[in-house]
């Protein structure tokens, strides 16, 4: 190898060196950070991951993951009852539990993929909808399963929707009145405080977010 050679190879590598370094700085180092610092500056609840905090600042969950309101699971259950003193969210039958890495107990997300008129889901249904009938009445206000709106019985294509329609929310005031020692009209009125309209005024749907009135439902039964 001749002494140019050795000299063309240094500096080749040289260059690409540092074309390394300098795209390592740029795309590794200066872009990452750009994009973290507009995103908090102009986006700092989203990119925090829409948090939602009760009254004290402490973290309660996601604005964009549904969670569950059970009571703790008692011996010989499969599954926990509903703690009915909260709103209640969406089903959530698409779940699984994972099997692959079972070092985390991890929750998959996902749908039931079963057909309209499969026999497992149609019995799902109309169990659903006679516990919301049996559990959201009162002595003084008694649900008919007319009343009961398909979100109350159906579970998301996640699993994991964080919202349910305002017709299923109102559907649960008297309960929850009921429950935690509160007006009908006060609860009402906290349902209403917290049910988002549609986007624009014609995209999607009316919805009211659980987590966000449960939360709020937890500081009134506490003031």
């Amino acid at each position: 190898m001749t002494h140019n050679t050795v000299s063309s190879t240094a500096r080749l590598l040289g260059a690409g060196l540092r074309a390394l370094l300098v795209l390592t700085l740029l795309c590794g180092v200066l872009y990452p950070l750009a994009v973290t610092g507009v995103a908090q500056a102009l986006f700092n609840d989203k990119a925090n991951g829409s948090e939602i905090k009760d009254a004290s600042g402490r973290v309660v969950g996601s604005s964009l993951i549904g969670q569950r309101y059970d009571l703790p699971l008692k011996g010989g259950q499969e599954s926990p009852a509903p703690d009915l003193k909260w709103f209640q969210p969406r089903p959530s039958n698409g779940l699984g539990t994972n099997s692959v890495n079972t070092q985390y107990s991890l929750i998959l997300s996902g749908a039931t993929n079963r057909s309209g008129d499969n026999e497992e889901l149609i019995r799902w249904v109309k169990d659903a909808k006679a516990a919301v009938v049996k559990d959201n009445s009162t002595p003084a206000y008694k649900v008919k399963p007319a009343d009961v709106p398909a979100d109350a019985v159906t579970s998301s294509g996640s699993g994991l929707d964080p919202d349910i329609s305002p017709a299923y929310a109102k559907l649960q005031v008297h309960r929850v009145a009921e429950r935690n020692g509160l007006g009908v009209q006060e609860v009402e009125a906290l349902v209403a405080d917290h049910t988002t309209g549609r986007l624009l005024g014609f995209l999607g749907e009316p919805r009211v977010n659980v987590l966000e009135l449960n939360t709020a439902l937890r500081s009134l039964t506490r003031g």
